[in-house]
């Protein structure tokens, strides 16, 4: 059943946006969000319910969230009479109650299998070559209403309020991408042993739902490290607002730490990082293109040699760089 709502909408009015489901596809889509809320009409989110506390972290947004078992019949009874209009990004649970519902004006990309449940298909521009970035899929929608995407104010990471400690860093080695998304042990282990040599104080973070190279990182270097384990990725943002630096396996856990304005180095193997790079100007993606890539599989099928095409010398000669940088500036 949905749980409580953080501000409440006027009933019959305002915009409401079905939230994708993955963490990545989450925060691409939180810049259109943006864009709607600063044209001044009233925004709410239906999420499930381990978003909640990621939305929550917007000012002024009305929060709405459901448990994976919820039924879209319940849901719908819910949000009757209380919505002019909803933004549906992908088929499932939410959509399903956003037409029960009868929400009169559903707008979303008119591909399948979610035109089914859309007043207002969207035709969104095609993917151009090279590849553009994710957040282009959100935010053609918005502006194909005539909104202005150009703005600063919708990309700003937010601010919670946590001191940032500035020889904090923490490492995140396991993808709930695949495992064909993580860097191998040996790797982290070269890495950790050279970052705290340099002086950083270090913690790893595993996955519920992910591999287990953290856990193995954390016996390998003794033991003795703070090791936090996150069933839901939301409840990782205070900590990650307070490390200097985030490095971290392709996965959902550095779209988080840019959300609240951490630089990350996330390692990619088999996505594309042109399409998908944690948003933000002050972020390093490091990648070994190899022939086979970007294949997007979550298990190699062969050898792995994206993944192992990437050195830790690499690593740590990019971080130098861009500390070097900073000092000059």
């Amino acid at each position: 059943m949905m749980a409580g709502v953080t501000t409440q909408a006027e009933p019959g009015g305002g915009m409401l946006i079905a939230a994708p489901g993955r963490w990545d596809e989450a925060c691409f889509s939180l810049p259109a969000l943006r864009a709607l809320q600063a044209s001044g009409v009233g925004v709410g989110v239906l999420c499930e319910a381990g978003q909640r506390r990621y939305w929550e972290t917007l000012p002024g947004l009305t929060v709405l969230d459901f448990s994976p078992k919820a039924k879209p019949r319940v849901l719908a009874g819910e949000l009757a009479g209380r919505w002019q209009a909803a933004v549906l990004w992908e088929a499932g649970v939410a959509a399903d109650a956003c037409v029960r519902a009868r929400i009169a004006r559903r707008l979303g990309p008119n591909e399948k299998p979610l035109k089914k449940h859309l007043t207002h298909p969207v035709e969104l521009v095609a993917e151009a070559r090279p590849i553009e970035h994710r957040v282009r899929h959100y935010l053609a929608l918005v502006e194909s209403l005539g909104l202005d995407t150009a703005q600063a104010g919708i990309f700003a990471p937010v601010a919670l309020g946590f001191p940032r400690h500035p020889q904090a860093l923490l490492l995140s080695p396991d993808s709930d991408f695949g495992p064909s998304h993580e860097w191998s042990l040996e790797r982290w282990v070269e890495l950790a042993r050279a970052l705290q040599a340099a002086g950083w104080s270090l913690t790893i973070a595993g996955l519920a739902q992910g591999g287990r190279v953290a856990g193995e990182l954390v016996n390998r270097l003794g033991g003795t490290l703070p090791f936090l384990k996150f069933g839901s990725l939301a409840y990782a943002l205070p900590l990650l607002a307070e490390q200097a630096w985030v490095v971290a396996a392709d996965g959902s856990l550095p779209h988080l730490a840019a959300h609240v304005g951490t630089r990350c180095v996330t390692l990619f193997g088999p996505n594309d990082p042109a399409w998908k790079r944690p948003l933000g100007r002050n972020h390093i993606t490091l990648r070994r293109h190899v022939p086979c890539a970007p294949c997007f599989l979550a298990k190699c099928p062969m050898d792995e040699r994206c993944q192992s095409a990437l050195t830790v010398e690499r690593v740590l000669a990019a971080m130098s760089e861009c500390l070097k940088n900073e000092i000059i500036g």
